[in-house]
């Protein structure tokens, strides 16, 4: 069984429905269950326009590899009407792949770690809810990366 960890992120249409609906769609994943996902948070779009985005990080147990787990997440995207009409669009749901058992990988298809998870709030306050100690391989410990994006405006959903 692998562990990863997923980014989940919307900001158009109902963001939190659409990222319960992730969650649901992830366990239901084969060969995958959802160990636990942090609280909601609510940050502002990065190098982008439009409403403030939900985001989440789930961490997940599953048997399926690296790249299976990306285009089964690029399916539940699509199942909930993602398009990519230019670079950092407003979505109606983002599931990024962000850890995969700590391998580090550069195909033209995926890059692991993600390429700027280190550089995210959004990404690692709530990765650090999960795991404060777990590494980004080749970049450092989440919690000593959080200190380094602690300018980057974001905050805790009330459930």
């Amino acid at each position: 069984m692998h562990v990863a960890y997923i980014g989940l992120g919307a900001n158009l249409g109902d963001a939190r429905a659409a990222l319960e609906a992730a969650l649901l769609a992830l366990a239901a994943l084969p060969d995958t269950r959802v160990l636990r996902h942090s609280a909601l948070y609510r940050s502002a779009p990065i190098e982008s326009s439009g409403p403030d985005y939900l985001n989440a990080v789930a961490e997940l147990g599953t048997g399926l590899g690296p790249h299976a787990l990306l285009h089964a997440l690029q399916a539940i995207e699509r199942d909930h009407g993602r398009e990519r009409p230019y670079r950092n669009a407003p979505r109606t749901l983002d599931l990024d792949l962000l850890l995969h058992d700590g391998l580090t990988m550069e195909t033209p298809e995926l890059t692991l770690p993600h390429p700027r998870a280190h550089q995210r709030a959004f990404v690692l306050l709530p990765l650090a809810e999960l795991a404060p100690q777990l590494q980004l391989p080749g970049r450092g410990r989440v919690a000593e990366l959080l200190a380094q994006v602690r300018d980057q405006p974001i905050e805790k959903v009330a459930t």
